[in-house]
This record gives C-alpha cells, structure tokens and sequence, in this order.
C-alpha cells in the first residue's frame, strides 16, 4: 500500500484546482466572482458531468452574463444558448429559468453581492447553507459545493470537507478525517484540496491512477 504522503501528493499534483479556477473563475471576497461561483455551484448541483458545468459557467461569461443584473437581464433565450454553448443541454430549459429567478433573488435579497449571506451568517456554516438554499436550483448539494470553494477567501468556514470530499479520501485510503487531511496537504489552501478529493470520489480511473503512481 503506498503510503498516504505519496497518495495526497499524486492527487494534488493530478486534480489540484478548484473548480472555480477550472471555470475561469479568479476567485476573490467580491461580487462577480463570488456570484459566478454561485452559478457554478448551481450547474455543479445537477446530474450532468463536472466538465460540462465547468464549461457551461465559462460560457454563460463569454456571453456577458458576469453578474446577477446581467443574468436577470438577459432573456431565457439567451440563458439557454448559452447553455447549450458549454453543453449543458439534458436541463437546460429549467435551468434557465432558475437563473434567471435566483439573479433576481440575489438582486432582491442581498443587492447583488453575496457578501451580504456571509454577514447575515455570521460565521455559522448552517445558516449560511439555509441562506443559500432559498436559491432557485440550489439545494443542498449546490450550497455544499459553494461553501467548498469560497472557504479560502470566507476562512471562518474553513476546513469545509464534507461527505463528498471524505468519500474521495476513503477510496484513495486517506484519513477521514479534517485535521488529518490538512495535515498531509501542507501548505496547499483547503478548497484546492477538497476539489481534488472531491474529483478523486467522482472519478474511480483518477483515484487508481493516483495510487498507482504512489505505489511507484
């Protein structure tokens, strides 16, 4: 069995990178990246594969639409095309539709900055995740996602590894535990680690691949 040190390194090395940053998303304590998270964290949610969320965010910015006003403001035409540019097609009539109600809803609720969910928190991870929930096409699973790749630059949620981020850990044989992943990560940032975990429990081929290089 190679040991844990070589399996966390071949992970990072192979699936280090959120998925913001895989969207094109600089991730940052401000409005539009944190929104365009938002929406990345509302396609992530759905049962489509990662790659085709991550593209369909990039495209959904290639076609102006950065910012809740410019999703409220585009036509769900427009919303779907976009969709469909990034591949996401299998939901995407009713996607369009949610993202178009959940950019009202942001612009409604917290005047199109999200900042204002955090403040509202106040540090408590659940009431952060019920303030998120009221997002159209954001269930659990999405506001799980979201908290994953905000918690560097929201570190009062840090370490946010979930069950998802642990099932990845148990099929690399990696502890299960936070204290024990950070500890092997080093210096590497947390979201950079629960995505890679996160991908490692997504995909069997990536988790084998990782042990085997370990093991060499």
């Amino acid at each position: 069995m190679a040991g844990q040190k070589a399996v966390m390194r071949e992970l990072l090395k192979a699936a280090g990178q959120t998925y913001a940053a895989e969207a094109g998303i600089k991730l940052a304590d401000t409005p539009q990246p944190l929104y365009r998270t938002l929406v990345l964290s509302c396609l992530l949610s759905a049962r489509i594969r990662a790659s085709v969320a991550v593209a369909s965010t990039r495209a959904l910015y290639e076609a102006g639409m950065r910012g809740p006003r410019d999703m409220a403001d585009a036509t769900w035409q427009q919303r779907v095309d976009a969709l469909g540019r990034g591949g996401y097609r299998r939901y995407d009539e009713r996607t369009s539709t949610q993202l178009g109600d959940g950019a009202r809803l942001v612009l409604d609720e917290w005047r199109g900055d999200l900042r204002r969910t955090r403040e509202e928190a106040n540090g408590d991870a659940a009431a952060l995740k019920r303030l998120l929930r009221r997002v159209p096409g954001l269930g659990p699973t999405g506001a799980d996602i979201f908290l994953r790749e905000v918690q560097d630059v929201w570190p009062e949620y840090r370490p946010c590894l979930d069950a998802k981020v642990l099932q990845g850990a148990e099929r690399l044989g990696l502890p299960r535990t936070a204290s024990g992943l950070t500890r092997l990560a080093g210096n590497e940032r947390t979201a950079v680690l629960a995505a890679a975990l996160v991908r490692a429990a997504l995909d069997r081929k990536l988790a084998e691949d990782c042990l085997e290089r370990a093991e060499g």
